[in-house]
């Protein structure tokens, strides 16, 4: 067995250290800082002020007005009110329209809706995981309420053309939303046609537990939580006021830092392909160059994922077989279903995802321990690569 100096983590689309500036933002809120926000004395006006200028900070990131800003638990629940809180404020519309490698925070609401008696167009992917703007546009009807198509995918990191399925959506005076949990601090996001869009903190160095929705100016969305009434009546609960604080200065950084870090991920990501696809029995899922930089997904012929991720986890290397959320799962990735990964092969899923913690060494060891194990657990496979 090879020995680390230390350990290795691999698996930032899953969640991400926080970042020790995010921390020192955020430690005063805990301790000196800590009255409601909603209060009236200056403990809660304090609080106040923080979470507005939290809310300037975010909004300056896309480029959008504060009041476009709503404070949530996170994506899963961004994702809920973009999509049951547009559905509720607007009854006559009865369709939506999605893909089948969306995360399962947008998913299941979905399929929650067709309880409810609405119809969801699940639309097919190519063999990158990318969908069609024409397809969408086809499926668009006169109750149409919503497309949310991700900005790119958390388990293989293709990038969607969301730009111009948003302009399409346009046209045809319906919402477009977009899941940019995996693409906020990572690519440019085309907010000019994007009328609701999520983000999670954790996701970019932030705190767990905080995310927030952008709801374009006029766009009305019915509160999923009831309660004091706050964010403006969207979503009632006490603010997370060192969280928010921590949120926006996660954001900050991320977009300081984005000229640095994002080249940097995707020389380790070339790096990976090249080194991965040399050994036998292997398959890149997602596009090779229309990616996230951080997100580089392979199948192994004759092992199962979760045996790599074990084996890789005795070495010290933490990696995943792809959504987190989903990871007690043994079915097959929904998304490599969706791009025709042969189930065998899909069975044998791996992703790697860097952050801005990630080193050159690290790639390297991990290039250097990973072939021994693929070798061992083919060895002990009762499926030989080739058959």
């Amino acid at each position: 067995m090879i020995e680390l100096a230390e350990h290795i983590y691999l698996d930032n689309s899953a969640t991400t250290a926080v970042a020790l500036e995010v921390m020192a933002a955020m430690q005063p809120y805990f301790s000196v800082v800590y009255g409601n926000a909603s209060s009236l004395h200056g403990f809660g006006r304090d609080a106040r002020r923080a979470v507005e200028n939290a809310r300037a900070q975010i909004a300056e990131t896309l480029g959008v007005q504060p009041e476009e800003i709503f404070f949530t638990s996170g994506a899963t629940e961004a994702n809920n009110l973009a999509i049951k809180g547009l559905a509720a404020a607007n009854p006559e519309k009865r369709h939506v329209i999605t893909t089948k490698i969306e995360h399962h925070a947008v998913l299941h609401p979905c399929a929650w809706l067709q309880t409810q008696g609405y119809d969801v167009t699940y639309l097919d992917v190519d063999a990158y995981g990318r969908v069609d703007p024409e397809a969408v546009r086809a499926a668009i009807r006169d109750d149409t309420l919503l497309v949310s198509v991700m900005a790119g995918n958390n388990e293989i990191g293709t990038i969607e053309p969301i730009a111009r399925i948003g302009e399409i959506c346009h046209e045809r005076g319906v919402r477009f939303h977009t899941d940019a949990v995996q693409a906020y601090g990572k690519i440019p996001l085309p907010l000019e046609v994007i009328d609701l869009l999520s983000v999670s903190a954790h996701k970019l160095n932030g705190p767990k537990g905080v995310g927030f929705l952008y709801v374009r100016r006029g766009i009305k969305l019915t509160p999923l939580l009831h309660g004091g009434g706050h964010e403006r009546g969207l979503r009632s609960g006490t603010e997370n006021t060192p969280g928010i604080v921590g949120m926006a200065a996660a954001a900050q950084l991320a977009m300081s830092e984005q000229d640095e870090v994002v080249p940097r991920l995707r020389e380790f990501r070339d790096r990976l392909i090249a080194e991965i696809s040399k050994l036998p029995g292997t398959k890149l899922n997602g596009h090779p160059k229309e990616s996230l930089p951080h997100i580089t997904n392979f199948s192994f012929a004759g092992i199962e994922g979760e045996s790599l991720v074990m084996r890789l986890d005795e070495h010290g290397i933490a990696t995943s077989t792809g959504s987190a959320c989903s990871s007690p799962n043994l079915e097959p990735s929904h998304v490599l279903q969706a791009i025709k990964v042969p189930l065998s092969m899909a069975h044998g899923s791996l992703r790697i995802s860097t952050g801005r913690d990630t080193t050159a060494e690290q790639i390297a060891t991990f290039l250097a321990v990973l072939p021994q194990v693929v070798a061992d657990l083919r060895a002990i496979s009762p499926f030989k690569v080739g058959e």
